[in-house]
């Protein structure tokens, strides 16, 4: 089921959602955005091991949070475009009776929201149009789709820098981890400041017209799980969350980007 009005996609400036999609290989993408993947990758070529990097990190959360950790309810935020194994084929192929909440505010990722909203028969997909900055609102449509008595895996993967620091990006987790119920996950993943060829490729991106993207310390990102019980190994590189359960390579090399996840304990 998806829920929005229709507003029309801007083909003249590049999106991240689409300009992810091409460097995954995908094919929902314009020119404009196969340009700006283009030079970003030129400047920053290990933005290609980063991309594959955190869908692996998807699998293998989305892994242990059905299984090991017995979830059965995910509310994505900041879905992006469908690319393969998505958050409810990975939690469905473990639970299939799994339920499904996909967020995103992007009119593009909405048009291939019939791609997404496919289920197993015991399960369930929805597609919520909402923005990452309104967590109240995000709660509200997610409470009348899933059954907040009990736990929910928040999963935010690659959205954060999105989110200026003048907007409080510390404060709109917390706020969406304050309206989960205890014993709920929150699974995050985002680039950092340490690496001086991707902080000036980013630089550039985002001067050039683009939602911007911000790089923060690691500092930064350990502090959005705050309150949290991490899940072992704690907030580490991509390749470094339990490299033991994934099915596929990923680069080893990838330390500007780290990802974590947390339990909600009460």
């Amino acid at each position: 089921m998806s829920e929005s009005a229709s507003r029309p996609i801007d083909t003249s400036v590049p999106h991240s959602a689409r300009i992810w999609n091409y460097l995954l290989g995908g094919k929902d993408y314009y020119e404009v955005d196969r340009v700006a993947g283009e030079a970003y990758r030129e400047a920053f070529p290990g933005i290609v091991d980063i991309a594959r990097g955190q869908r692996y990190f998807l699998d293998r959360a989305v892994q242990f949070l059905a299984g090991e950790a017995g979830i059965r309810q995910f509310l994505d935020i900041g879905t992006g475009l469908p690319t393969q194994d998505n958050t409810h084929e990975l939690a469905q192929r473990v639970a299939p009776e799994a339920h499904i909440v996909y967020v995103d505010n992007d009119p593009l990722v909405l048009a291939h929201a019939g791609a997404l909203l496919t289920s197993s028969p015991e399960g369930r997909t929805y597609y919520v149009e909402a923005d990452v900055r309104d967590p109240d609102a995000i709660l509200a449509a997610a409470a009348e789709r899933l059954d907040f008595s009990r736990p929910v895996a928040l999963t935010m993967l690659g959205v954060l820098g999105h989110i200026g620091d003048e907007e409080q990006p510390h404060a709109i987790v917390r706020r969406l981890v304050e309206g989960l119920p205890a014993g709920s996950y929150v699974a995050l993943a985002d680039g950092t400041d340490t690496n001086r060829e991707f902080a000036e490729a980013q630089r550039r991106y985002n001067e050039g017209g683009s939602v911007p993207y911000t790089l923060r310390s690691p500092g930064q990102m350990v502090a959005f799980f705050d309150g949290l019980e991490l899940v072992e190994p704690g907030v580490v590189p991509l390749p470094q969350w339990r490299p033991q359960f994934a099915e596929v390579g990923t680069a080893t090399d990838i330390t500007h980007e780290l990802c974590g996840v947390g339990r909600k304990l009460a």
